[in-house]
């Protein structure tokens, strides 16, 4: 029954990553004019004289005197051979710029989801625990201030605090002299040592969030009928906590694989612009303000993908986990 599933699934996500490509590549087309418009725009901006000649030449030149879905095939014709096309903005292929960051990218998306459980596992097993206690109102505030907090806004006192009481910057994930420097044991010790600014400011707001939730969910479970019965055929209560309570509890923690791995290609994207990391959000950001939109559109299909893989494998490590769900997804419920 599973295996069906897992087919299913699949043969849905492959219907649905193609129509999430062809409104992605149109969306992406909406806003008025295209790249050449802003390229032209900008040389225009420094004193330079452009002529109608000229734009209708570069427009040749990038295909963008063509209907939308004539690129769009010409584009995706490419995609499924594995040639994500050239960046017009950069002039480069496409998958050159999206892999020399989607490496750092997912090193600060992983510390960021080990930091997140860490924390908030502990915490919220405390707080439901010992619930109404002074640790549980103190997990509760420190939790709600988390989620009232953008991360961007963290991230912009953090700086200010570093810069004006210890006169450092925090920002980036390289010192000055190891940015554009090869890789060496020194440059990854650099980035270890930069790598815990971005790690807190953006896991806060999910760490509070798995907090609240995980406690909620323990609470609701500690109090269902079966575990009365279990402490009443005197099952210890460290064994009856741990062998069904806390499992189930852990279903919220395994359902953020679905959004983990999109995450390591859009990151925080605006928190990545603010402390200047070079991850691959600033990148789609600015594919989007620029109409570049083999670069934008290579985003969006990989955003999809991602994101329909990780809640595939959610899917199915929660059918793992919870075998009511797994008689679930069988058919196999009995009245």
């Amino acid at each position: 029954m599973l295996l069906r599933y897992v087919l299913n699934r699949t043969f849905a996500a492959v219907i649905t990553l193609a129509l999430v490509s062809v409104i992605g590549f149109a969306v992406i087309q909406l806003p008025p004019g295209d790249y050449v418009t802003s390229y032209v725009s900008q040389l225009m901006d420094s004193g330079q004289i452009v002529e109608e000649a000229d734009i209708q030449a570069l427009k040749a030149l990038y295909g963008l005197d063509q209907p939308w879905y004539v690129q769009y095939f010409k584009w995706v014709t490419r995609l499924l051979r594995g040639d994500f096309g050239m960046s017009l903005e950069w002039k480069r292929p496409v998958s050159e710029l999206i892999w020399e960051r989607i490496a750092l990218t997912a090193v600060v998306s992983i510390a960021t989801l080990i930091f997140t459980w860490i924390i908030a596992f502990p915490i919220g097993l405390y707080s439901a625990r010992h619930q109404y206690s002074i640790g549980d109102y103190l997990a509760s505030f420190v939790g709600f201030i988390g989620l009232a907090t953008p991360n961007f806004l963290l991230a912009l006192i953090l700086m200010w605090f570093a810069t004006t009481r210890f006169g450092v910057s925090v920002g980036g994930l390289f010192s000055p002299e190891y940015a554009d420097a090869p890789w060496s044991i020194a440059k990854f010790q650099d980035m270890l040592k930069h790598l815990w600014v971005p790690m807190i400011v953006i896991g806060t707001s999910g760490t509070a969030s798995l907090i609240r939730t995980f406690r909620a969910t323990l609470l609701d479970e500690l109090g269902k009928p079966y575990v009365e019965a279990a402490r009443a055929r005197g099952l210890s209560e460290r064994r009856l906590l741990w062998k069904y309570p806390v499992r189930v509890a852990l279903i919220p923690f395994v359902a953020t694989l679905g959004w983990t791995l999109p995450l390591l290609i859009s990151g925080e994207t605006i928190t990545s612009v603010v402390l200047n990391l070079p991850t691959t959000g600033p990148l789609l950001l600015r594919s989007l303000q620029s109409q570049d939109m083999y670069l934008a559109g290579s985003f969006v299909v990989l955003l999809s993908f991602l994101t329909i893989v990780g809640m595939l494998l959610s899917d199915i490590l929660l059918a793992w986990i919870d075998p009511r769900i797994a008689r679930s997804i069988g058919g196999t419920h009995r009245g």
